[in-house]
């Protein structure tokens, strides 16, 4: 790691994010224990589902990079595509067509055809958890497979973060202190050569409740957008 002397922020230097391992966890990871059992538990219940950890979703070569929190029991662990399947992807895939980050139809289920444009969606943790809380062994645990997903994007510029959650997954995973970089929604950060996008979390929880409104939402993608056109 490296200091950014603008804006005092530990940044990755080049090769700092070591390859390590595969970008995705095999069907039948077994690194975290309460997550295995309930991926047994789902699967007994719905045997049809995906009910495994969830793979990345568009292209290595994008140059924005969506980090969520974890796969919903009903969404993508049912569908085995990030945000698929339940409200948060209905307003995550609408504002990304808005924006041009998407093309095709949105129809909540993965062969609906819709392709992401320049952009990647992940998840800090790949395996559904209950009550949709992972525990932060979990958390660290998965955060390798993170790590190898970024290194993965020679073009990464900008990576939104889905909740604070996957905010703190990321400062941890760039070696950027707490302090310097407080989540907010629609607060930027400079990571050197990347920026980070804080955005709470497009869930019906937080839509339900005004925490996050859809206006709030899009402003935080026409910033990014505003951004990589520079």
């Amino acid at each position: 790691m490296t200091k950014n002397s603008k804006t005092d922020v530990l940044v990755p230097a080049t090769g700092a994010l070591a390859a390590g391992p595969p970008t995705d966890p095999d069907r039948n990871c077994p690194r975290c224990p309460r997550l295995v059992d309930y991926r047994h538990a789902v699967r007994a219940k719905d045997p049809a589902g995906f009910n495994s950890p969830v793979p990345s979703f568009g292209d290595a070569s994008a140059a924005l990079l969506i980090v969520g929190l974890a796969p919903g029991v009903q969404g993508a662990n049912r569908t085995g595509r990030p945000f698929t399947g339940d409200y948060a992807g209905d307003l995550l895939y609408a504002t990304l067509l808005d924006y041009g980050f998407a093309s095709g139809t949105y129809q909540a289920r993965p062969d609906d055809g819709l392709t992401l444009q320049d952009c990647r969606i992940t998840n800090a943790v790949r395996c559904v958890p209950p009550q949709n809380k992972p525990l932060p062994v979990e958390i660290h645990t998965c955060r390798p497979f993170l790590i190898a997903t970024m290194e993965t994007m020679p073009r990464l510029r900008a990576i939104v973060l889905l909740g604070r959650v996957a905010h703190d997954t990321m400062l941890k995973t760039l070696g950027i202190r707490a302090v310097l970089a407080p989540f907010a929604h629609g607060a930027v950060h400079d990571a050197g050569r990347f920026k980070l996008y804080d955005s709470y979390h497009c869930s019906r929880y937080n839509t339900n409740t005004r925490v996050l409104t859809p206006e709030m939402f899009r402003s935080v993608f026409a910033r990014v957008k505003a951004d990589l056109a520079n």
